[in-house]
């Protein structure tokens, strides 16, 4: 869809394209696009065919290059789509400045250029492209602090969920929020190059103010860098912490098994030694006596089955049960952190 909007009164007002005033400069808005929306835009406005292509491309990286008559930008920005299997993720979006006109292009819906169309942002001026192309990469500097954040936050809730019981879901949750971080990573330091770039290049022209504006979103960019360096190491961390329980589990239990089979062995080999036509050695006693006889040695195995499973290990089996062993009230707050973190995600949806 394109929109088309131009700025009165330090307000972003939207027009259509019969009404647009040539007088002003104007904001082309082009997302979700369709093919011949983009087709559309490349003839009116003379685009090279493989910048869009670049722009459309989900994998392209940030950077700063110049068109025939236009300068093309591609940042990368977050979204959060609670339908995706990674919830968290990066999309490029494109930028070009030709003459009184600035395209900004992407193949989703993006929360950085709503924010711009609903006028939250404070001092945006459209005359000004420069420092409009810095204020979309300050912009999504505050979505990427703001979604590291809950990220943080589901990890430990899900942590919190771990800790009650271990199941393939929370892992597969906790594996794409490790995706998450991983894609934020790279967008990030990919956007810090391109405002080291935006520092040196002369293909757009900044003023005082506006370096010092780059400067500023330099250091939200490290901040964000740093922080999503943080959180995926300290996921990577759990994820291999639950892995080693998981086997350590997995170990226990086929302790058990081994020790369970050696014990039944030797009951398993008498009976089966003598059902190969020898005679039973308790046949001539009168009475109930074999069957007593068979029922206590199946007695004493169970015992000594029982014995071995515990022996060594009492301390340590008492041990984990007591930190396994969690409250009522720990329980209850486990759960209303994760409706709460639910129902943030439910607002972001929207």
């Amino acid at each position: 869809m394109i929109t088309y909007w131009q700025q009165i009164d330090g307000n972003f007002s939207k027009t259509k394209h019969d009404d647009i005033d040539e007088a002003l400069p104007l904001w082309i808005d082009a997302r979700n696009v369709t093919r011949d929306e983009t087709t559309e835009l490349q003839s009116f406005y003379d685009i090279d065919p493989d910048h869009i292509l670049d722009v459309l491309d989900p994998d392209e990286l940030s950077r700063l290059e110049d068109g025939e008559g236009y300068i093309l930008t591609i940042v990368r920005v977050p979204v959060y789509d609670p339908n995706a299997e990674v919830q968290y993720s990066t999309v490029p979006v494109g930028i070009i400045i030709k003459g009184k006109t600035i395209i900004t292009i992407c193949w989703t819906d993006s929360e950085v250029l709503k924010d711009f169309g609903a006028n939250r942002i404070k001092n945006v001026r459209l005359t000004d492209f420069p420092s409009f192309i810095v204020q979309i990469l300050n912009r999504a500097n505050l979505n990427f602090l703001r979604y590291l954040k809950e990220i943080n936050r589901r990890a430990t809730s899900i942590q919190n969920e771990m800790n009650m019981e271990i199941e393939n879901q929370e892992i597969m949750q906790l594996l794409g929020l490790e995706k998450s971080l991983v894609y934020f990573t790279t967008s990030l330091k990919s956007n810090s190059l391109l405002l080291e770039k935006m520092r040196t290049t002369r293909l757009i022209k900044f003023d005082e103010e506006d370096i010092d504006f780059v400067e500023g979103v330099k250091i939200d960019n490290r901040q964000a860098i740093e922080m999503a360096d943080t959180y995926s190491n300290i996921l990577f961390g759990v994820m291999d912490a639950y892995s080693s329980v998981i086997s350590n589990n997995l170990n226990v239990v086929m302790k058990k098994l081994a020790i369970i089979n050696l014990v039944m062995m030797a009951p398993t080999f008498v009976t089966s030694f003598f059902g190969m036509n020898f005679k039973l050695p308790f046949e001539t006693l009168p009475g109930y006596i074999p069957v007593i006889i068979a029922t206590g040695i199946c007695i004493v195995s169970v015992f000594i089955c029982t014995w071995l499973l515990n022996w060594g290990d009492g301390k340590k089996v008492k041990a984990l049960k007591k930190g396994r062993t969690m409250t009522r009230k720990q329980k209850r707050t486990i759960r209303s952190e994760t409706k709460k973190i639910r129902r943030q995600e439910r607002r972001l949806s929207k």
